[in-house]
């Protein structure tokens, strides 16, 4: 049997590390979408530092049909404010 050739051998270990890469992107993105459903004081913290993503959550959900989640954190943000 031949040896393997050695650009054969580098694009299988390429695409292993773009394949954990992903998987790793795929779990970072769910354990961020798990937390901030989960926890209103995280969406807060969200909404301070980077708000594009609270809006991609919120967005998300409401494609998905959920509706009123921005609306309660304003309402418990404004009275915490004031």
């Amino acid at each position: 049997m031949m040896p393997p050739k050695p650009l054969e051998s580098l694009s299988k270990k390429l695409m292993k590390g773009v394949l954990v890469v992903e998987l790793l992107g795929v779990v970072g993105a769910y354990a961020l979408f798990h937390t901030m459903n989960t926890s209103q004081d995280f969406r807060s913290t969200m909404n301070r530092k980077f708000p594009s993503v609270l809006e991609v959550y919120y967005k998300s959900n409401e494609w998905a049909g959920i509706y009123g989640i921005r609306e309660r954190d304003q309402e418990v943000w404004a009275a915490k404010r004031g």
